[in-house]
């Protein structure tokens, strides 16, 4: 045999070696497909077992857990949830019926407001904005021009008036003794119609003793000179009665005089008084607000110069109506100043006012007219500040009219 032979039959047996092993690879892959496939079987199997196994698990557990509503812990502490709920809102029922409150309250003061009653150009005006005064502190001054005049014209008016008086007086005296010496020459002529009186008393007993013993001539002269003698002290008389009215009228100038006197004093105190209107003083004691005014401001009279707040306020609050029914004059209160609310004042009901506010009003309600429609009204009722007590006070703190409070009465 060739070498060529030799060679193709060594490639024969190599190819045919290649052939067996690819038949046997193909083979293995074909068992090992297989066994994959049987594998995901059984792993598709034992998922299947699984599930249904915690199915059954959940429906066991279920089967086990018992209901919430059937745990004697939950209905207890439900119960005890409920009794203090119960008590907790009777306690509150309690307390609160022993009160009435309201907010729409507010604190008050009768604020003085300082104007003019005479007209002028202010030379001096207190520099006190928002501080507390004393009575009869100086707040402003108006430039002085006639009133100072009137002042002098009324003195001399008075030391005029005080002359009259002087010459009234020594015009009684005058008269008192005009009249004393009515008085003395009215005794001559007395005197003589008494002596005639008494001769005719004695003609006319004799006449009646004896009708001789008086001659007819003698009786006749004796009537003539008693009727001359009394004509002569009733002129005398009348001269006395005329000097007594003299006196009187003298009397009533004097008194005409001091009247006037009197009179011309006054003016010289209106006149003061005018002067004194120049100065505005504090009348009470409390703090300067509302200024409104400076040196050189024209002002006349009743204009608003300033105002003060007193030192004494109080608290109106509004009620309903239908809080009233237990409200009492002294009854105690807590006071809480929206601005303070950490400060706790006390005070008292003051009074009630009879009547709610809207009829008070400017233009009150007409309900007999129209539809209406029945609204709780509002009354007003002063709670008066304490300051005892240990209590705050409110002067010591910037609390002003028309502050909002809420107040909060004890009825019970």
């Amino acid at each position: 045999m060739s070498e060529r032979d030799d060679q193709k039959k060594t490639t024969h047996d190599q190819a045919g070696d290649d052939a067996d092993d690819a038949a046997t690879s193909a083979d293995k892959g074909d068992d090992q497909q297989d066994d994959d496939s049987d594998d995901d079987d059984a792993d598709s199997d034992d998922d299947d077992a699984d599930s249904d196994d915690d199915d059954s698990d959940d429906d066991d557990a279920k089967e086990k857990k018992p209901s919430l509503f059937k745990k004697p812990l939950f209905w207890i502490i439900l119960i005890a949830v409920v009794v203090v709920l119960v008590i907790g809102g009777t306690l509150y029922y309690l307390h609160a019926r022993q009160y009435e409150s309201t907010d729409d309250a507010f604190v008050d003061a009768h604020i003085v407001r300082i104007a003019p009653q005479v007209a002028g150009t202010l030379v001096s005006v207190a520099n006190i904005d928002n501080r507390h005064v004393e009575p009869g502190r100086l707040l402003a001054v108006i430039e002085p021009s006639g009133p100072e005049a009137q002042v002098a014209e009324a003195r001399a008016n008075v030391v005029q008036a005080q002359a009259g008086v002087q010459q009234a007086l020594a015009q009684v005296s005058a008269a008192l003794a005009a009249r004393d010496q009515a008085a003395a020459q009215a005794r001559v002529p007395l005197a003589s119609a008494i002596k005639a009186a008494q001769d005719l008393d004695r003609y006319q007993a004799l006449l009646k003793l004896d009708p001789t013993a008086v001659a007819g001539q003698q009786l006749d002269q004796a009537r003539a000179t008693a009727r001359s003698t009394a004509a002569d002290a009733a002129a005398a008389r009348r001269q006395v009665d005329a000097a007594d009215a003299q006196v009187t009228v003298a009397a009533r100038q004097v008194k005409a005089a001091e009247a006037v006197v009197t009179a011309r004093r006054a003016a010289v105190e209106q006149a003061n008084v005018t002067i004194n209107d120049l100065r505005l003083t504090a009348p009470v004691a409390g703090q300067v607000v509302n200024r409104q005014v400076n040196v050189g401001s024209y002002v006349g009279p009743g204009t608003q110069l300033m105002a003060i707040v007193p030192d004494r306020m109080w608290v109106t609050a509004n009620f309903k109506e239908t809080q009233l029914q237990l409200m009492r004059i002294g009854q105690p209160v807590d006071i809480h100043v929206d601005a303070y609310p950490t400060v706790k004042f006390t005070g008292h009901v003051d009074s009630i006012q009879r009547g709610a506010g809207q009829a008070f009003a400017l233009l009150p309600p007409q309900n007999a007219t129209g539809n209406y429609v029945k609204v709780v009204q509002r009354v007003p009722v002063r709670i008066e500040f304490d300051r005892h007590d240990g209590s705050p006070d409110p002067r010591r703190y910037p609390i002003g009219p028309g502050m909002s409070v809420v107040p909060t009465v004890k009825v019970r």
